[in-house]
């Protein structure tokens, strides 16, 4: 350690006013006292790093070698240290950096080697991040010496006010070592728990090696030993972080093995393996590194965000990076490391910063250029994956409009029948058969095929593709495509019957006269009943089609999905169900009941049918379906 010197003791008064220290103090009180440990920690790797590049330059005529920082916790004399091995203070920089608070050490520093400032990954906290310490200590000391030989090493304490000492103190290493005598409120941070997990959180990667404690480790039997023998062990240093990270190492040096590693390493309670990854690495017009993953997606969005970590030169600095990261990549998973972010700002002020919105737009073009790379290079692969990415690719459609121009090379349209179209390819598909006798192009689809499997089969047996479109935006993005392509409408299969969904120039003849039709209508509407949520549709169709199909208007459904998800028409959410009874006039058993003499007989006959139909768009249940079951076995007896 140390012994002090008393010969050389001076005492002073940091030099504070209101509109340097107390500001500063002032915001560090806003946010968690536990950020102190992540400002000292970053002080000790500025200085390190600063020693590395003087050393490299020929400034500094000293070994650099190996150096570390080491956090240790003293218990019993309730202090907590935080040593570094790095470039050290003489007596006239602790009073420049410290007591003169205006001004920043690492600010010069950058000044003076701006050219290298940012290889040299110098984060520019010292003079400004110590003052945190005071929110968790009731009196701080530093312990420091200057890299520069024949300079007195320098004991400065101070107790939480504008008072200080300053006197030569007996160090024979270079670097700093800050002592902090924590108060009573803040002894958790006396446990070994606490500052491991604020070391993992804030500092996992930063770029000096971390020691907190040892660890032992087993090493291999010497030769000649009984297999019963206890293989040796030593003690050796606990490194906690990892200095090298793969975002901050070039992609020609990593394999796919090393990706998944950091993925695990990342996010260690996460099981599954990530589906693919991008790796970023921009250095103008602003400096930006980082890996984003694709992990298997469901379709609750909310729940997934927030997973992507925010770095400045590998210091933590949150997991929240909307304003950052495009909204619709909050989904994603990974790391994001940039200088050039503006930290502690508000969310308004992300959005309107210009170089924020460089970094926003360069990472969603990234995303778009890997998912077209994918696609190119192995379709197959990439379409096994659809299901776990879509809703990603969905959203970016619907919020960014560059993403959406450039997805037309890579989004893709299932059908029920798992064939995968990109749209061109889809429209290519469809145009003859599917285009109506307006010209527009009819584009069906179901969102469940279980479900609406009565649906689909009818559409099947005409010939017509049915695409499989069910995540939660799908119909916003619907929407979307019919307002920017180009004579193009989506209807889902159970939407009205097939002839109407595609309408074509002939158009079937009814076997009912009108007074028929008029007659069978209101025998239908009586057995319905007053309070029915069924409007009762006629319609001429192929004799082998159903005679009773319950169908939902395309445009109400619609609309109130896309209220229940955000968006669509005010008030549409809580509109009830609205289904049509379409009738097919041209059935067998249509005329059968509008020809039927007794009135029990027809009402049976009416709600057979009613209820196939309600059975096959899932629509019977409870009571309805017991009922249904008992009378369909009563007219097989």
């Amino acid at each position: 350690m140390y012994q002090a010197k008393t010969d050389t003791m001076a005492t002073g008064k940091i030099n504070v006013s209101v509109d340097n220290i107390f500001p500063l103090i002032k915001k560090f009180l806003y946010s968690d006292h536990e950020i102190f440990l992540r400002e000292l920690i970053s002080n000790a790797t500025d200085a390190t790093l600063k020693l590395k590049h003087l050393t490299s330059i020929g400034e500094a005529e000293v070994e650099y070698g190996n150096p570390l920082i080491e956090v240790k916790i003293d218990k019993e004399g309730k202090k907590l240290h935080i040593i570094d091995q790095g470039i050290g203070m003489s007596e006239e920089e602790v009073k420049k950096y410290i007591n003169e608070v205006a001004f920043s050490g690492a600010e010069e520093f950058l000044d003076k080697y701006k050219d290298a400032g940012k290889d040299a990954g110098i984060i520019g906290h010292f003079g400004l991040g110590f003052y945190s310490s005071f929110m968790v200590a009731k009196k701080v000391e530093i312990l420091t010496k200057s890299f520069r030989e024949d300079t007195p090493a320098v004991h400065w304490t101070c107790e939480g006010n504008p008072e200080f000492t300053i006197k030569e103190a007996e160090k024979s290493d270079r670097g700093t070592e800050i002592i902090l005598h924590l108060a009573e409120d803040s002894l958790e941070f006396l446990e070994e728990g606490r500052i491991r997990e604020l070391l993992t959180k804030y500092n996992k990667f930063m770029p000096i090696p971390i020691k907190f404690g040892t660890r032992t480790e087993t090493l291999p039997k010497p030769e000649g030993a009984k297999e019963d023998d206890p293989a040796p062990t030593r003690e050796v240093d606990n490194i906690i972080n990892n200095p090298n990270p793969a975002w901050t190492q070039k992609p020609t040096d990593l394999e796919e093995k090393d990706y998944k590693s950091f993925y695990r390493e990342l996010y260690p309670m996460q099981f599954e393996e990530p589906l693919f990854h991008i790796h970023l690495n921009v250095d103008y017009p602003f400096n930006l590194t980082g890996i984003l993953y694709f992990p298997k997606l469901t379709g609750d969005i909310n729940l997934q965000k927030d997973r992507i970590q925010l770095y400045q030169n590998q210091v933590f600095v949150t997991d929240n990076v909307e304003g950052i990261v495009p909204e619709f990549l909050t989904m994603l998973r990974g790391v994001i490391d940039s200088p050039d972010i503006p930290l502690n700002v508000s969310r308004s002020y992300l959005q309107a910063d210009g170089a924020v919105k460089k970094i926003s737009s360069y990472i969603s073009r990234k995303v778009a250029d890997k998912l077209t790379a994918l696609f190119k290079d192995d379709r197959e692969a990439y379409q096994e994956k659809w299901n776990d990415i879509k809703i990603v690719i969905e959203y970016g459609m619907l919020s960014d409009e560059k993403f959406f121009e450039k997805a037309d090379a890579f989004a893709l349209y299932p059908t029920v029948d798992g064939e995968y179209f990109t749209f061109e390819e889809l429209i290519d598909k469809i145009e003859a058969q599917q285009t109506d006798k307006d010209g527009k192009r009819v584009l069906l689809y179901a969102s469940d095929r279980e479900a609406q499997h009565a649906y689909i089969d009818t559409a099947r047996a005409k010939g017509y593709q049915v695409l499989l479109l069910d995540s939660p935006i799908v119909p916003h993005l619907m929407q979307k495509l019919e307002t920017t392509k180009e004579n193009l409408s989506f209807a889902r299969v159970d939407a009205d019957h097939i002839d109407k969904l595609i309408r074509k120039e002939e158009d079937a003849v009814s076997k009912l006269s009108e007074d028929e039709q008029e007659t069978l209508k209101g025998q239908l509407e009586k057995a319905l009943g007053e309070k029915s949520s069924y409007t009762v549709q006629l319609e001429a169709m192929d004799s082998d089609q159903a005679p009773f199909v319950i169908t939902e208007p395309e445009f109400m459904r619609r609309m109130k999905e896309m209220q229940q998800t955000g968006g669509g028409m005010l008030g549409m959410g809580n509109m009830p169900e609205l289904y049509n009874l379409v009738v097919n006039t041209n059935h067998p058993l249509v005329g059968e009941i509008l020809n039927t003499k007794t009135d029990k007989k027809r009402s049976r006959l009416i709600a057979q049918s009613l209820d196939l139909a309600r059975l096959s768009k899932g629509l019977l249940k409870g009571e309805e379906l017991t009922a249904f079951i008992r009378r369909s076995y009563d007219m097989v007896k």
